[in-house]
C-alpha cells in the first residue's frame, strides 16, 4: 500500500484527489486549515506556515509512516487587475500558492527520498500560458510553481523521485464560482479542447502520474484542456 500526503485536502480538487486515492486502496494523509469534517487521516495546518508543516513531518517520521508521494493541491485564486489587487490579497496568493508548494516540497521531500523512489505533483493553471487579463498576481504565483517544478524535478531525479505539475483549465469547483461566465468562456475558447472539465478529469491524470508506468515523466507542465 502506498501512502500519499495531499495538501488542500478538505475541499475542491484536493478533496476529490484524496477520495479517489482512498477508493483505490491508497492511504492518504490530508493537510488543510480545517480537517474536522474529513473521515481519513488528516492534520490541521496553514500551508503558509513552514513551522506547522515541519511539525507534521516530525509526527509522521516519529510514527515511522512511509511516504510515497506528495500532492500539492492547496491553492487560492483571486481575479483582479494587478493595480486593483490589495496588498493582503497579493500576499495570500503568493504565500499559499507558491511558498506553500515550496515549503511542503522542502519538508516532505526528504521523507519521500528515504524510499529511493516516489512522486510529487504540483498544481498550476492554464491561465499562466494564456496570460489572462485580470489574473496577473494569481498567474505570477502559479508561474512560480511551474518554474519551481522544472528545476526541482532535476534535483529530485537524482533520488528517483519524479516531479510534475498539472495546470488545469476551468474545473467545476468552488474556485471558479467568483469568475464571470464571459471570463470562463474566454478561457475555454482558448483551450485546444473547448470544454469545462470535471474534478474527475484531474483525478484521472493524478492516477496516471502516480502509476509506475509514468516514471519517465519529469518536469512536465500538463495542461488539462491543452494550450
Amino acid at each position: 500500500m502506498k501512502n500519499f500526503i495531499v495538501t488542500g485536502a478538505s475541499r475542491g480538487i484536493g478533496f476529490a484527489i484524496s477520495k479517489r486515492l482512498l477508493s483505490k486502496g491508497y492511504m492518504v494523509y490530508g493537510i488543510s486549515r480545517d480537517t474536522s469534517k474529513l473521515d481519513f487521516n488528516s492534520y490541521d495546518c496553514d500551508i503558509q506556515s513552514y513551522e506547522e508543516l515541519k511539525a507534521i513531518s516530525v509526527k509522521i517520521k516519529n510514527q515511522k509512516i512511509r511516504i510515497d508521494g506528495l500532492i500539492n493541491a492547496a491553492g487560492v485564486a483571486s481575479m483582479n487587475l494587478a493595480l486593483m489587487t490589495p496588498k493582503h490579497v497579493t500576499e495570500r496568493l503568493i504565500n499559499t500558492n507558491l511558498l506553500g508548494t515550496i515549503f511542503a516540497s522542502q519538508i516532505f521531500g526528504p521523507l519521500i527520498i528515504r524510499n529511493k523512489s516516489g512522486i510529487i505533483i504540483n498544481f498550476s493553471t492554464i491561465a499562466v500560458s494564456l496570460g489572462l487579463k485580470g489574473e496577473s498576481v494569481y498567474c505570477a504565483s502559479k508561474a512560480g510553481v511551474e518554474g519551481f517544478t522544472k528545476s526541482f524535478s532535476r534535483e529530485m531525479a537524482d533520488f528517483n523521485v519524479s516531479v510534475n505539475c498539472i495546470a488545469p483549465g476551468p474545473i467545476e469547483t468552488s474556485l471558479i464560482s467568483g469568475i464571470s461566465k464571459n471570463q470562463i468562456n474566454n478561457i475555454v475558447n482558448n483551450q485546444i479542447i473547448r470544454k469545462i472539465f470535471k474534478v474527475s478529469d484531474v483525478c484521472d491524470l493524478v492516477e496516471i502520474l502516480i502509476d509506475s508506468k509514468s516514471k519517465s515523466l519529469a518536469g512536465q507542465i500538463l495542461h488539462i484542456g491543452g494550450v
